[in-house]
C-alpha cells in the first residue's frame, strides 16, 4: 500500500517483548504513514506510555525525550540481576528485611537529586555502537554519572520480598538502577522484575491504546486515535497572529510584540483560541538584554504555510 500523509500523535501502550522501534514500525504501517518517531525509548521488557508522533508532529518530538516520566516499578528484594532487571542471570544476594518502615525509610531517602551511573544493558551510545552490545561481549565501558531528579515515591505494596512503588522523575532516570540503588541500601540486594510507564508530561497511561486493539480498529477509524501536533507543546504559551503577521512569520520574518517574556510558544494564525485558529508551529523571543523590544522569531513550522 502507498504510503500517506499522516499527521499526529498516537498515545500507545507498548506491550511486552518488542523495541520501541518495532512498535513504532507496527503503528506506523496500521496508519501507512510516511513518516514517524517514537518519544524516547522504553526497553523490550517494559511496557506502558509511548507517544508516538507522524508527519509534522515529528519536529516537536524532541521535547517529550526531555519530559518528566512516571513509572510504576516492580522490584524484587534479595536477589541480584547481572542485567539489574529479570532478563539477566538471578543470584541469591541476602534476605529481605521484615521491617516495613526500614524498607520505607530506604525508598524514601531517594527522594529528590541522585546521581546515577547508566547501567551497561542501556542503549546508550559509545563510538557507535550500543553498551548493551558491549555488555553481551563482556566487555565493560566506563560511564558518566548523571545527576537525575526522583520527585516522589509512592510504595504501593510491600509483599515479602516483593515491592511496588510509583515513581515520577525526571529525563535519563534509570529505574533498573533505582532498584539496585534500594537494594544495596537495604543490604539485601535487589532487582527489577516489572517496569510499567505511566506517563510522559501531561500525557496519561489511561488515555493509550494497546497495539493489539489498535489493530482491531477498522483502517478509517485510526486516524480519530490521532491528536493535533500542538498537544506537545500545550506547557507553552500560546500566541495568535492576524493574516499580516502570519505572513511575516510564514516568511521566517520576526514580529514584535510588546510584553512578552523570553522563551518559546506556541504559535496560532487568524483566530482568537486554539478552537478556532490554525497552529503553525513554534517560536521563540530571545532573551531581554539581546531583544528589548520583544520581537519573536519562528523557530519551528509546519510545513506548507
Amino acid at each position: 500500500m502507498a504510503k500517506r500523509k499522516v499527521d499526529g500523535v498516537l498515545l500507545l501502550d507498548k506491550p511486552f517483548g518488542i523495541s520501541s522501534n518495532n512498535a513504532l514500525q507496527k503503528a506506523r504501517w496500521l496508519l501507512q504513514a510516511e513518516k514517524g518517531g517514537h518519544t524516547g525509548v522504553l526497553d523490550p521488557f517494559a511496557t506502558g506510555l509511548l507517544p508516538l508522533c507522524f508527519g509534522e508532529a515529528t519536529k516537536f518530538a524532541q521535547r517529550m525525550l526531555e519530559a518528566d516520566k512516571g513509572y510504576r516499578a516492580t522490584i524484587k528484594l534479595g536477589e541480584v540481576s547481572t542485567t539489574l532487571d529479570g532478563e539477566g542471570e538471578i543470584t541469591k544476594s541476602g534476605d529481605a528485611p521484615g521491617d516495613e518502615a526500614l524498607i520505607r525509610a530506604a525508598v524514601n531517602a531517594f527522594i529528590g537529586p541522585v546521581t546515577q551511573t547508566p547501567p551497561m544493558y542501556s542503549a546508550l551510545k559509545f563510538q557507535g555502537k550500543a553498551l548493551y552490545e558491549y555488555a553481551r561481549d563482556g566487555v565493560e565501558i566506563e560511564r558518566q554519572s548523571r545527576q537525575i531528579t526522583i520527585y516522589s515515591i509512592e510504595i504501593i505494596s510491600i509483599d515479602a520480598d516483593v515491592l511496588v512503588i510509583d515513581v515520577s522523575c525526571s529525563k535519563g532516570t534509570y529505574i533498573r538502577v533505582l532498584a539496585e540503588d534500594i537494594g544495596k541500601a537495604l543490604g539485601c540486594g535487589a532487582y527489577l522484575t516489572g517496569l510499567r510507564r505511566t506517563r510522559t508530561a501531561g500525557f496519561l497511561l489511561e488515555n493509550s491504546v494497546n497495539l493489539d486493539d489498535y489493530n482491531h480498529v477498522p483502517a478509517e477509524e485510526r486516524d480519530g486515535y490521532l491528536l493535533p501536533a500542538d498537544c506537545l507543546l500545550l506547557d507553552l504559551p500560546a500566541l495568535f497572529f492576524d493574516a499580516a503577521e502570519f505572513e511575516k512569520i510564514r516568511h521566517g520574518m520576526t514580529v514584535e510584540r510588546g510584553g512578552l517574556l523570553p522563551g518559546e510558544y506556541r504559535l496560532y494564525a487568524e483566530g482568537e483560541s486554539r478552537d478556532n485558529a490554525r497552529f503553525i508551529g513554534l517560536g521563540e523571543v530571545a532573551a531581554a538584554a539581546e531583544n528589548p523590544h520583544a520581537w519573536l522569531r519562528p523557530k519551528r513550522l509546519l510545513s506548507g504555510l
